[in-house]
């Protein structure tokens, strides 16, 4: 573990392929380690490697909740609605030690300030605490990302995430506790864990997921060559296949943004995933759409202001 001290924490982004425009990562590096993550090319600006490196070599940042003290206390900031855990998990193990992440909370509760959270880790559940308080204050949602119900398949994709089993329960935990919480059935990869989607959103709308959300498998950079070998090693009869559908739902590379990212879905297999989840999701009742967070309801906490009281 590394700690790192940067000079901001808010990081902004400029992109049409997402739902928000700024998020926080507490951590760099994820020891969960599931094989298809997205962000393992990010190691990459270490000089580290995507692979085992991503895994054990972790960064942290300490001074995060001070840092974002300063940037919401500041006259210039206008708030938006910040998405947590997009990159990499802000639950993962090491969050009981360093607990980052409950001090990233409770300065955005001070300041009234909107927030998403997504996770695989039941650790979610330790800050109910605070995350209760803002959701009666309207400004936090939690998600919970489910990718089987297999727990073998899990241990096998996801080796130090929280298994299936937890996941949901921490699910039905925030329900009992009034956090608004849906379920992401993320990612779905063809030939491997997509026949589970509809059992996954009866199982999260069991345990009280209001709404969901899915997304297909993306394999940008050194994610292709690593989740093709792990792939042709756990599940070398169906790897072929499996590999074949990724290609096609990305025009017949293993990745292109314009075809993963689209938002018609542009191959068959990619179609007939999208009208199952729409399908699925009528039927069982749960929401395809994840409540809005107001940032009008930010306010600065009085002693960060230079106003005076009246008496």
């Amino acid at each position: 573990m590394t700690e790192e001290t940067p000079r901001t924490i808010i990081n902004y982004v400029a992109s049409p392929f997402v739902g928000f425009d700024r998020s926080i990562n507490p951590y760099r590096g994820c020891e969960h380690g599931c094989i298809y993550c997205f962000a393992r090319p990010t190691h990459a600006y270490y000089g580290l490697s995507a692979g085992l490196d991503f895994e054990t070599k972790l960064f942290a940042k300490p001074n995060a909740a001070a840092l974002l003290d300063r940037e919401l206390a500041a006259k210039s900031y206008r708030p938006r609605h910040i998405a947590i855990g997009t990159n990499t998990d802000p639950y993962q193990p090491i969050e009981k030690k360093f607990e980052i992440m409950r001090g990233v909370l409770a300065v955005l509760g001070k300041y009234n300030h909107p927030v998403s959270v997504l996770t695989k880790s039941a650790l979610i559940t330790r800050d109910v605490d605070l995350l209760a308080p803002m959701a009666e204050a309207s400004i936090v949602k939690t998600m919970l990302s489910v990718t089987t119900l297999d727990p073998k398949l899990a241990r096998a994709m996801e080796p130090r995430a929280a298994a299936p089993a937890k996941r949901l329960a921490a699910i039905r935990t925030l329900k009992n506790a009034g956090v608004p919480v849906g379920v992401m059935t993320a990612p779905m990869i063809p030939g491997l864990n997509d026949h589970e989607m509809e059992e996954i959103l009866e199982a999260a709308k069991d345990a009280g997921a209001d709404w969901a959300g899915y997304t297909v498998i993306r394999l940008p950079l050194e994610v292709s060559g690593l989740f093709r070998e792990w792939l042709e090693t756990a599940f070398p009869g169906r790897a072929a296949r499996i590999m074949r559908h990724i290609r096609d739902m990305n025009g017949g590379r293993d990745y292109d943004v314009e075809w993963s990212r689209a938002k018609a879905p542009r191959s068959v297999f990619a179609k007939l995933l999208k009208e199952r989840f729409d399908k699925a999701a009528k039927r069982i009742g749960i929401s395809p759409d994840a409540p809005k967070l107001d940032p009008e309801l930010f306010r600065r906490p009085a002693e960060k202001t230079a106003q005076l009281t009246l008496f």
